[in-house]
């Protein structure tokens, strides 16, 4: 096919009639990599989960698991860079000279992973003239291990990796007087972001319960969707 035919073929996929483009794009390669309407995260679900199947219920054990504590849940993290961070005990609450037999001790899990959007098939005339839509989706488990079991902190970063053109965080609080054990959604939009856009971080954490065993807090269904379409301002 010829180079017209490649944009052609872009063009009528992807409705990118009009769109800003350098004169030697190589739309060719452009359609290959296609860039848009497709999760760019890599490993979006770990876990194995779908946010479509409610999440499983946490396993209790008949007697107490021997050995050292755990704070990080096990699954296929390629793809990811991973942290945890045990937080000290909270005895905030309890009465004085109470007899304590046992804490819980949390531990937050952290996921993040960069996008880089040009090796993703997208270029700068697109990124810094157009602006297209940025659409971030998660869904976490609502574990009710705590009112606060999970942060997104999601930048639109620049060339140099550590410009922030805009940034979004979500820290919801749970609602622990009723049990409601579903996924929760979180999602955002990024338009009219300015220019110089050139990579996506995109981080995660996740808090973690060890007491006697080990009860994490777990996500699926992670995406960062770049779509060939912006909003009016």
């Amino acid at each position: 096919m010829s180079a017209a035919e490649w944009k052609k073929r872009c063009e009528d996929e992807w409705s990118l009639q009009g769109l800003p483009a350098q004169e030697r794009l190589d739309w060719k390669s452009v359609y290959e990599a296609k860039p848009f309407g497709r999760n760019l995260l890599k490993n979006p679900s770990p876990h194995g989960l779908s946010k479509d199947i409610a999440p499983p219920e946490p396993e209790l054990p008949e007697v107490p698991v021997h050995g050292p504590p755990i704070f990080q849940p096990e699954g296929d993290f390629s793809g990811w860079t991973t942290n945890t961070e045990v937080l000290p005990y909270d005895t905030s609450g309890i009465p004085e000279g109470a007899v304590i037999c046992a804490l819980p001790q949390f531990s937050w899990f952290t996921l993040e992973q960069t996008v880089d959007l040009k090796a993703e098939g997208l270029w700068e005339e697109l990124l810094d003239d157009f602006q297209p839509e940025i659409a971030i989706q998660d869904w976490y488990e609502e574990s009710q291990l705590h009112h606060s079991i999970y942060q997104l902190h999601v930048k639109l970063l620049g060339a140099d990796k550590s410009t922030v053109i805009s940034e979004h965080s979500v820290k919801p609080t749970e609602e622990l007087s009723t049990y409601s054990h579903t996924w929760k959604e979180v999602s955002h939009v990024f338009s009219g972001y300015g220019p110089g856009v050139r990579y996506i971080h995109f981080l995660h954490r996740l808090k973690n319960q060890y007491m006697m065993s080990f009860y994490p807090t777990m996500f699926t269904g992670s995406s960062v969707i770049v779509k060939p379409i912006k909003t009016s301002s």
